[in-house]
Parts: structure tokens; C-alpha cells; sequence
């Protein structure tokens, strides 16, 4: 897409910014405050864990690193040191940093740049767990036994320096050629455990390829990434951290956890009959998530089914707890208790996520700025995770528009990956090139997880999405 094609996008870019009421700029008494945060942290309390040699991996580009590990082989199992950054060392609660994250809620991204959380002077450099520089961070040290189920966890404030930046690409080639030191091959060891345990939990990660903006020399486009082993490796530390987080507030009776009921009987039927109609084997007594793991996502049909999976996963939300547990606690997905708590650069609810744990490992009661800020949290989390769906998806809407828009009336190879139930002439197709995901009308049902050949309809950035038709 040339620069002269982006300019119609740049300017609905711009347009999708101002529908969503986002803000600009940081105010200047935000980027004082953040300013002189970054010179003087809140350090009281803090270790010094700076001999432990950890490392970060994150896409290449990303400089907002939240979390950094360090793997090690123990007598009876293995043991994970998790580095999350402590962001509440930065912000004080109550000031114009803190209003001003409460009013973001998340990192937003577009294709033309972010919309972060917190200004860049932390999120980038001083609260960033980037290498060679000594951060304070909430420091997660679990142990896992043989098989890789928890087996102990404690949680406190430590200064932490990491060694190495890593990206998802060069740790799988690493690992895949036998030249990674050991911290780094445990990835793989203590992923793989863990994936089995997920599995005996019942729980589930969808293996979809996922449609990404790229960017090159000031012009973008569109491609499918299919998540690398490393990338699940490393998602099961993440989710280790904060199913062990979840029980530590269950266990001190105070507490927000990231909920997701059981998918509706009427979900599940409409799903065995996607599956019926792909010709994708599913026993009566075989539970989804087994299916699931049995499915290749380069597939069309087994494409089009995971697509389908992913239905039974809506309806994730954040629940406040005093007490009793809520019912429902558990994520059925991670079919344990969860939280988020490993990503405060970029999401709000994390920074609380931590002091909730914090204090629990310190028997005692969590501050009262958080204690005042739990309720109105859910809320904000919901509205912060629908804006930023809505960013990513309608920026997706953007790029595909711009990049066909000169194609109207072309003809494409595709495959359905989605019908409508009450409506099977209207549905989703998957273009392998370029890589577009867009509606597709037509006159009679469309047959889902088979090849199809589509016209391209319309198609212009901030005025027509995509629509195709049956060729």
C-alpha cells in the first residue's frame, strides 16, 4: 500500500480516534507528575534481587516490558521467578497519574501508533523491565513439582535487573536448535508440563491464526501469524502467575478475578452442529477442549471450527470479591481461578491485582486506596476492554478497506470460516492473499469450511468495509 493510498486511511484512522472520545496528549500535570515519579520511585521495601539473570521476551519493537522470568531445575521440580512491573512504585494513588490511567484503563494500538496507559517516560524506560537496568518490580517466585502442578508460591517487592530482550522468533529457534542456556530451554520443559496440566483441568487455549497489521517503511499491511510453541510456552507462565494470584486473594477473602461462566447448553449444540457440518469427528463423550487440541489450524475446515470454539468464550468480565467467592469464580477456559496481574504497563486492574497479593504473602490488609478503588473496577475494565476490541477490530476494518479498495469487483479465493445461524446466506471469509478476514452476502447458505471464490463488493476506508459475494 503506497503512501498515497494511505492517506484516505490516515485520515479515517484519525476519525476512529475521535469516535472513540480518546485522548490525546498527556496533560501537563500528568506528565510532571510521571516526570518526577521516574526520578523518585517509591522504593521502601524493596529487595535487592538483582544476581537473579533475568530475561524478557516480547515482540521486537515493544519497550513497555512488564514481565521478566527466570527458570531453574530444582531436586523435587523447578522453580519460576516472575518479575511483573511495579507500577505502583510509580504512581501515587489519588494524583493526576493515577486519574489519568483510571480514565485510559488499557494501551490502546492502531497502525499509525499507541495510546498508552501511562506516560512513555514510565511505560518505556523508568517502570519498563528493560535490560541492564535495575527496576523495581512485584516478584513471584513459584514452585513446581515434577509434573508441573504449584506447589508453593510467595510474592513480594524486589529490585530486579534483567539480562536479555528476547523476541518469541529467536527463542523458538534456540530452543529448537539445542543452543539455549538452561534458564531459557526450562521454557520449553515447564510450558509443555503445563500445557498437560491444563489439559487434565479441562482447560483450553484456542490455536487461531491471527490476522496482524504490519508495518513497513511508513506503509501498512495485512498478514496471518500463527502463534509459535514459544508463544503458548510462555502464555502457561503468564497464566501460572495469575491462576496462583487468584488463590492467594481467595485465600485472604479479598480479591478481583477474571470470570468466565460455562458456556449455555444452547452454545455447545449449535457448536457440535458446526462441527457436524465440517465433517470434524466429535464423540458424544468427548468434552470440547479435547477436540480442540486434536484440530490443525492450516486446515480450512479445522480453521473454521477453532473460529467456531471461540463463541464459547464470550462473556469473560472482572468480579470483586469480599468474602465468599462470587459464583461463578472460576474462568471456564482456565478452568481455575485467574486474575490478571502480569501486565500493569498496559492494563489498569493489574497494579491492583498486585497489592491484593502482596498483601496477602504479608498477612495483612490490602491498602485502602485499593480497597476504595475494587468496586467501580469491573466497570471500568468492561468499558476499557470494549474500547479496545473495538480499536483493534475497527483499525483491522481500516487497513482492509485501504488495501482493497482499488480491487473492487475482483475476484478471490477464500474459505468460510463463519455462517450466521439464523441467517446462513451471510456469513465471514478468510482470504488467504491478501490476508483479509470480511462479510460475505449472498443468496442461498453459504458452506461453511469450504473453499469459495468471492467478488469483492465494496471497499473504501471510512466509508465501506469489505463485503464480499459469491463469485
Amino acid at each position: 500500500m503506497t503512501g498515497a493510498a494511505e492517506t484516505p486511511l490516515r485520515a479515517a484512522l484519525h476519525g476512529l480516534r475521535t469516535e472513540l472520545s480518546l485522548p490525546d496528549d498527556f496533560p501537563p500535570d500528568v506528565l510532571a507528575e510521571a516526570a518526577d515519579a521516574a526520578r523518585s520511585p517509591e522504593l521502601a521495601g524493596h529487595a535487592d534481587a538483582t544476581d537473579i539473570p533475568f530475561l524478557t521476551i516480547d515482540p521486537p519493537a515493544s519497550m513497555d516490558l512488564d514481565q521478566a522470568m527466570h527458570l531453574e531445575r530444582r531436586a523435587h521440580g523447578y522453580r519460576v521467578h516472575y518479575a511483573i512491573a511495579d507500577v505502583a512504585a510509580f504512581v501515587r494513588p489519588g494524583g493526576a497519574l493515577d486519574a489519568e490511567a483510571h480514565r485510559r484503563v488499557t494501551t490502546l494500538y492502531f497502525p499509525d501508533g499507541r495510546v498508552p496507559l501511562h506516560p512513555e517516560v514510565l511505560s518505556e524506560d523508568a517502570a519498563s523491565l528493560l535490560p541492564g537496568r535495575v527496576r523495581p518490580a512485584v516478584l513471584w517466585e513459584i514452585d513446581l513439582d515434577p509434573e508441573g502442578a504449584a506447589v508453593a508460591t510467595r510474592v513480594r517487592r524486589a529490585l530486579v535487573r534483567s539480562r536479555a530482550k528476547l523476541d518469541y522468533a529467536g527463542v523458538q529457534r534456540r530452543i529448537d536448535a539445542g543452543t539455549a542456556e538452561e534458564p531459557l530451554a526450562l521454557l520449553r520443559d515447564i510450558g509443555t508440563l503445563r500445557e498437560e496440566q491444563e489439559v487434565a483441568r479441562g482447560g483450553i487455549s484456542l490455536n487461531v491464526p491471527e490476522q496482524e497489521i504490519t508495518e513497513h517503511d511508513g506503509t501498512y499491511g495485512l498478514g496471518y501469524r500463527a502463534p509459535l510453541p514459544a508463544d503458548g510456552w510462555n502464555a502457561q507462565v503468564s497464566l501460572l502467575t495469575g491462576m496462583a494470584a487468584a488463590h492467594l486473594m481467595a485465600e485472604s477473602g479479598t480479591g478481583i478475578l477474571r470470570t468466565l461462566p460455562v458456556a449455555p447448553d444452547g452454545a455447545v449444540a449449535r457448536l457440535r452442529r458446526s462441527a457436524e457440518a465440517l465433517h470434524i469427528d466429535w464423540p458424544h463423550h468427548v468434552p470440547y477442549a479435547q477436540v480442540v487440541r486434536s484440530l490443525d489450524p492450516v486446515r480450512a475446515d479445522h480453521a473454521a471450527f477453532l473460529q467456531e470454539c471461540t463463541t464459547l468464550l464470550r462473556g469473560a468480565g472482572y468480579t470483586v470479591f469480599d468474602g465468599d467467592l462470587p459464583d461463578p469464580a472460576v474462568h471456564a477456559a482456565v478452568a481455575d481461578l485467574y486474575t490478571h496481574c502480569t501486565a500493569p504497563l498496559r492494563r489498569l486492574v493489574d497494579r491492583y491485582a498486585s497489592e491484593l497479593c502482596v498483601a496477602a504473602c504479608e498477612d495483612r490488609e490490602p491498602p485502602e486506596w485499593v480497597l476504595a478503588a475494587l468496586p467501580a473496577l469491573p466497570e471500568e475494565m468492561a468499558e476499557g476492554t470494549r474500547r479496545a476490541n473495538t480499536a483493534e477490530r475497527e483499525s483491522v476494518d481500516l487497513v482492509e478497506a485501504a488495501l482493497l479498495k482499488d480491487k473492487v469487483g475482483e475476484v478471490f479465493d477464500g474459505y468460510v470460516v463463519d455462517v450466521k445461524e439464523n441467517e446462513p446466506a451471510i456469513g465471514t471469509v478468510h482470504i488467504d492473499a491478501p490476508a483479509i478476514v470480511a462479510r460475505v452476502e449472498g443468496t442461498a447458505p453459504l458452506p461453511l469450511g469450504e473453499r469459495l471464490r468471492v467478488r469483492l463488493a465494496q471497499a473504501a476506508p471510512g466509508t465501506a468495509k469489505a463485503l464480499f459475494v459469491p463469485a
